[in-house]
């Protein structure tokens, strides 16, 4: 269990399969973001058959409501959101430190204020492990310090630091929790270190001697700072991270940014844009971006995208669902969520055909130029 073989190398970029106990993944992979035990809008049996292999739930969410208690009451995630696949919980640390002003950062953890009902709680590296424990996710994410995007060096390197000395809190915990039996499960560390290229090296070095570990997560990219600034920091990483084990950039999901960071050796993604685009009624294509709302498309027969097979391309026109979207019905929102998570669902599995095949730079040169200038174009059309 939790073991990962890379089938397929070109260049830096991999395809590989990580056995988890709920199944299989087949990478390089996408995965869907239910933060409340939920894609949005959309059922788990059509995220399933949008190829969903994998999905993300997170820890702050559900700790403040239902309560991880209730969900391990209720047979853990996976039964209680009626998904028989694998899952993965991230900690709550991306949430909690965004909170900015109404959280306070002490080296037992961080407290901060709900904000369902403004409540005082504190996360610990160690309560954070029984949450997640109790959520009984096939992979865990450790309690980590984000740093705000682009910080300063002094920054940076404190969250880094506390970072690594929770690592070996979470790590302790895990471990004596395991002993106590429940689900099976695996811990990945979190590798910090800001756009600081020193410092993503020392952290990743520094995490691996902590290990072993299934897995390894860079965080704290995708948080404001420039895409090719995001490309170079990933470039420069790649030679350092083991070679061996799966790699997830947390956070990351806009097409180009899936293709740029797999052919730097990437493996799993996670991103809300897909589902937060298509409550918005912005659907990709690979010719872009679509506003479905817009008037030109008034009498357009077309899918939203003529080369996808999601359900929505296969049986709806861009005509009926501006109609849907300006009349304010749901079913917009779910047909245009349903087609962005398939597309980008769909773009991990061309990707990794391609590596498969040994032309991922010459496909992902092609397939990144036609969609850059296809947004170009329509950007807010």
């Amino acid at each position: 269990m939790f073991e990962y073989t890379v089938t397929h190398r070109d260049g830096a970029a991999r395809a590989g399969d990580l056995m988890l106990p709920h199944g299989t993944v087949q990478t390089p992979v996408f995965m869907p973001v239910g933060t409340q035990a939920t894609v949005k809008t959309l059922a788990p049996d059509e995220v399933e058959a949008a190829g969903g292999q994998i999905v993300l739930s997170n820890t702050y969410h559900l700790y403040l409501r239902p309560g991880h208690e209730v969900v391990r009451d209720l047979g853990g995630l996976h039964r209680f959101m009626n998904w028989n696949r694998p899952v993965l919980t991230d900690s709550g640390g991306f949430q909690v430190f965004s909170l900015g002003k109404t959280n306070k950062i002490r080296e037992d953890g961080v407290l901060f204020q709900s904000h369902i009902d403004g409540s005082r709680h504190l996360f610990t590296p160690e309560n954070v492990m029984e949450i997640e424990r109790a959520l009984g996710a096939d992979i865990i994410m450790a309690f980590d310090e984000c740093p705000p995007g682009q910080a300063v060096r002094e920054v940076a390197v404190e969250a880094q630091e506390r970072t690594l000395r929770w690592l070996e809190r979470c790590r302790t915990r895990f471990e004596e929790l395991k002993q106590e039996g429940g689900p099976e499960q695996t811990l990945f560390p979190i590798a910090q270190g800001s756009t600081y290229h020193d410092l993503r090296r020392d952290a990743v070095r520094r995490t691996m001697d902590l290990g072993p570990w299934d897995g390894i997560a860079i965080g704290g990219l995708s948080v404001g700072e420039p895409k090719p600034v995001m490309y170079d920091v990933l470039e420069r990483l790649e030679p350092e991270l083991p070679p061996n084990l799966p790699r997830y950039l947390m956070g990351v999901g806009y097409p180009d940014d899936l293709l740029e960071a797999i052919g730097r050796g990437i493996d799993m993604f996670d991103c809300v844009a897909p589902t937060r685009n298509g409550r918005n009624g912005t659907a990709w294509t690979e010719d872009g971006q679509v506003n479905v709302k817009a008037a030109r498309y008034r009498l357009d027969e077309r899918p939203l995208d003529t080369n996808c097979d999601c359900y929505t391309c296969r049986h709806y026109s861009r005509a009926y669902i501006r109609h849907l979207g300006v009349a304010e019905e749901v079913l917009a929102l779910r047909l245009v969520s349903l087609h962005n998570v398939r597309f980008l669902i769909r773009l991990g599995e061309r990707a990794r055909a391609a590596i498969i095949e040994g032309n991922y730079a010459a496909w992902s040169a092609v397939w990144l130029e036609r969609f850059r200038a296809g947004r170009a174009r329509t950007q807010g059309a």
